[in-house]
């Protein structure tokens, strides 16, 4: 997939995997111009001129997830693994995010798990699958899920765990405006979500220990 390059359009795939037409970037330039007209400013003054290409440029780093197959990250594996069996955990991969309801900031940080088969991946193929999904809009539920379902896919593990936490800005900085509030979500599948003591292995791994509980089959 291609990215936006100078006037021309381009066609990509949205996280729904349908294609989507992506205006130029003169035309995604002028929507920021009249977005700060909407705001109740002149975007032909001085400290402003600039940022409609600034905010374009912005967009293409904050949403450049669009851009990559996840699955490509952990199709290279490890099978000299001198028989390791054990739960593999990579915790603290922190993340930033935007809502896809107000496009604002989801911050946090990303625990995966998972139990190896066969093979083992490289730590920074984990944390390059969790930015990928994070790099799109997206909710924290939504997301939690597509990186443990690819994981999943692609590994084919004996399970797989993810807890993320996040703070949302749209949450803090309008509507309700409370602060320090952090959503937890998480996904078990496998061992993790049938086997209790592995669930709680890996809680215990990030410090997490019996904060989540998978009830009648769901996490």
């Amino acid at each position: 997939m291609d990215k936006v390059v100078n006037s021309k359009r381009s066609r990509t795939k949205s996280a729904g995997s349908s294609l989507v037409n992506r205006p130029s970037r003169a035309e995604a330039e002028a929507a920021v111009r009249t977005l700060i007209r909407w705001a109740g400013d002149d975007p032909d003054r001085e400290g402003l001129r600039a940022t409609p290409m600034r905010v374009v440029r912005a967009y293409e780093e904050w949403f450049a997830g669009y851009n990559d197959d996840p699955r490509e990250y952990l199709k290279r594996t490890f099978e000299e693994t001198g028989g390791y069996d054990e739960v593999v955990v990579l915790r603290d991969i922190r993340f930033e995010s935007h809502c896809e309801h107000h496009i604002a900031p989801i911050i946090g940080r990303v625990h995966v798990g998972y139990l190896p088969r066969n093979r083992v991946v490289g730590i920074s193929k984990l944390a390059r699958l969790v930015e990928v999904y994070a790099r799109r809009l997206q909710i924290q539920e939504k997301m939690t899920a597509e990186i443990a379902a690819c994981l999943d896919a692609v590994l084919k593990p004996h399970g797989v765990a993810v807890v993320t936490e996040a703070t949302h800005q749209c949450m803090t900085t309008r509507g309700v405006h409370k602060t320090g509030v952090t959503m937890v979500t998480s996904r078990m599948l496998g061992v993790f979500r049938d086997h209790a003591e592995t669930r709680q292995e890996f809680l215990s791994a990030i410090g997490m220990r019996g904060a989540i509980h998978v009830a009648n089959g769901s996490a």
